[in-house]
């Protein structure tokens, strides 16, 4: 059930002597690295087959429309035409992940995955028809008609083939999570039937467990005719001794009528086992920046932990970080003598300053700014916070002003570490400090400007807003990273 999420969860992450079943739940337990990998490489892999079996189809039905001399027979250099398929490609299999075509919990009984085919395949093409029809490119409507038809055919056959690669990859003990489930009621069997037919989630059941004695000792079949699978139940409750005998990965809460108290005792057990955690939501579902919903067949699951990644979103933002950021190196080299020959006549020391910073998923790294203080200043305090902080050069103080101190983030950028919109990396011992609320902001790649940037808050402390940092992570896309490098650009270069 949804516990009353935005206000319950507040109240139990709030220190209450007298409540004995306080749980963090936003502690993230990550998945285990090798399943992690794993699920890494099978989506990489469906990708790259998906682009080439697409690339393939398009060519397919060019051969087949110079074969049979269809239409006018409009000639097209062949190296053209692969060039097109493989940007075509790439557009439709954006567009697939537009529509969710790349989640774990899609299309668990290729339904959906077929549907989403046939109708990305559609829209693609008619976007084409539209160009042709309404530009000077010509293109055939043979050709077309025969890549129309031969697209979603070859991408049904080489996803159905793909289904059965990942299912006997997964048979053989790859990339599985073990999963207990709490509750061998009707939703608990249906949800151990939802993953028993779902080899693309890599999840196994193991088992149930279930307080109510009268079920202890039974076995519980998927649901279907054939009723091949099975799993026993275990009495209950639920504790971290039985999750570390079975060493489980992950605990669905199958049981939507659960009381709170029971609630947060059998999360409390999971996570102290080293398990994650998901649930069966009631009916009174709500919103809450914590948990990632995830529709699996048609149940609805909730999870606690980091939003899902977008394949779309993330190759077009590392596209526009890496682009943008060799373009503004090479027109501001100028920029940066100027500024490099102006800090060493200022005050002596390096031109650059490199200090320890916390990234994505705390993992550390090495920002470089150009050096706004004196030689010698600690640089594992706090930043100032006013210009007259006598740390600041006076070069330092116009770099800070104009936010000019930023621009060598630009060689992070470069290299991956950082990207150009996203939450500030902190120093280490601020990241020490961190509540688990904090650590929310390390789920995505630091940036060099961000909406606490643009803020009226950007003169405290950083983890002190966290909130800015919180909503971007949520909602963020591409045309926010835009709008925020734009205001960024016009309105934000006026600094400490």
């Amino acid at each position: 059930m949804t516990m009353p999420i935005s206000a319950d969860l507040d109240k139990t992450l709030t220190p209450v002597s007298d409540e004995p079943q306080l749980v963090d739940f936003r502690r993230i337990v990550p998945a285990r690295r090798a399943t992690a990998h794993f699920r890494r490489a099978i989506l990489s892999l469906e990708v790259a087959a998906d682009i080439c079996t697409i690339a393939f189809s398009v060519m397919l039905g060019y051969f087949i429309y110079d074969l049979l001399a269809l239409g006018k027979h409009v000639f097209y250099p062949r190296k053209i035409v692969l060039i097109l398929a493989f940007v075509f490609a790439s557009i439709m299999v954006l567009m697939l992940d537009r529509v969710g075509a790349y989640r774990r919990g899609n299309s668990l009984l290729r339904v959906r995955e077929t549907e989403q085919v046939l109708r990305v395949s559609a829209e693609a093409f008619l976007i084409v028809f539209a160009v042709s029809f309404f530009t000077n490119v010509l293109f055939s409507r043979w050709l077309l008609v025969l890549s129309l038809s031969l697209v979603p055919l070859l991408l049904f056959l080489e996803k159905n083939f793909m289904y059965l690669f990942v299912r006997s990859l997964h048979r053989r003990g790859y990339g599985n999570d073990k999963v207990l489930i709490y509750g061998a009621g009707a939703t608990g069997r249906r949800v151990f039937s939802v993953l028993r037919r779902s080899p693309k989630l890599g999840l196994d059941p193991v088992a149930f467990v279930d307080d109510d004695p009268a079920r202890a000792g039974t076995i519980v079949y998927e649901l279907g005719y054939e009723r091949r699978r099975s799993a026993s139940v275990i009495h209950g409750p639920l504790d971290k001794k039985l999750l570390e005998r079975l060493a489980v990965d992950l605990v669905i809460i199958a049981v939507p009528s659960i009381g709170r108290t029971k609630f947060i005792h059998t999360i409390r057990e999971a996570l102290d086992s080293n398990a994650r955690v998901s649930f069966v939501p009631n009916n009174l579902l709500t919103s809450d920046p914590t948990l990632d919903y995830q529709d699996i067949d048609g149940v609805l699951l909730a999870s606690f932990g980091r939003p899902t990644r977008r394949l779309g979103y993330d190759m077009v933002k590392r596209s526009l970080d890496f682009a943008g950021s060799l373009v503004l190196l090479i027109l501001g080299m100028p920029i940066w003598l100027l500024l490099a020959s102006l800090i060493k006549i200022d005050s002596p020391g390096p031109v650059f300053f490199l200090q320890e910073r916390v990234g994505t998923n705390g993992k550390a790294f090495r920002m470089v700014k150009f050096r706004s203080m004196h030689q010698g200043s600690c640089g594992n305090e706090y930043s100032p916070e006013t210009s007259s902080d006598a740390r600041i050069t006076r070069m330092g103080r116009f770099l800070r002003r104009t936010s000019l101190d930023e621009l060598p983030q630009l060689l992070n950028v470069l290299q991956g570490t950082m990207s150009l919109v996203g939450p500030r990396p902190e120093m280490p011992f601020i990241v020490k400090q961190y509540t688990d609320r904090h650590r929310q902001r390390l789920q995505v790649k630091p940036g060099i400007t961000g909406l606490w940037q643009l803020s009226g808050d950007r003169a405290f402390l950083i983890h002190e807003n966290v909130e800015y940092d919180l909503y971007y992570i949520q909602h963020r896309n591409f045309f926010m990273d835009l709008a925020i490098l734009l205001h960024t650009f016009f309105f934000a270069m006026n600094g400490i």
